[in-house]
């Protein structure tokens, strides 16, 4: 039962580590400007994720079978003789320090990505504000001075 749970924890680390990969990958296609390309990449680490998920409730169960009373790993590990606590303990830190590496490289994700949209979304706002008309002293479709809000609308008629 404890070979499965080094096993399991191998397999999260393997996951984790994929998982810095392809957030460093969305960090490269983001600076390039690339939104297609980071879809892709945002859906592979979505589906790792679950994955990632399935295999810590997988671990949970092999947990409660060895102590039924343990919620987590470490709470088996004055149980097991030192040599397997001791390698279950470096397979743990290991994936705390992946982990982590991990939330780093998302948390820059996120910020370049806001920033993305802030840029875009100023952009459009001046945009708009180009567009839209200055003066409201101008004619309607009725031949007559237009009172409406000043948005941007589209024009119809005839010249």
């Amino acid at each position: 039962m404890i070979r499965l749970i080094e096993e399991n924890l191998v397999r999260q680390n393997k996951a984790m580590l994929l998982m810095l990969l392809l957030l460093e990958e969305e960090f490269s296609r983001l600076t390039q400007l690339k939104p297609q390309s980071v879809s892709r990449v945002e859906l592979s680490i979505q589906e790792l994720m679950r994955q990632v998920a399935g295999e810590r409730v997988s671990l949970r169960r092999l947990v409660a079978r060895v102590e039924p009373s343990a919620q987590r790993v470490r709470d088996i590990l004055p149980g097991l003789d030192e040599e397997e606590a001791g390698a279950i303990t470096q397979l743990l830190k290991r994936l705390d320090e992946t982990e982590q590496k991990c939330g780093v490289q998302a948390a820059k994700n996120q910020q370049l990505a806001m920033a993305l949209f802030d840029q875009s979304k100023g952009l459009l706002d001046f945009m708009h504000n180009q567009i839209k008309p200055k003066s409201t002293t101008t004619y309607g479709r009725t031949a007559r001075f237009a009172k409406g809000i000043n948005d941007a609308r589209l024009l119809s008629g005839r010249l």
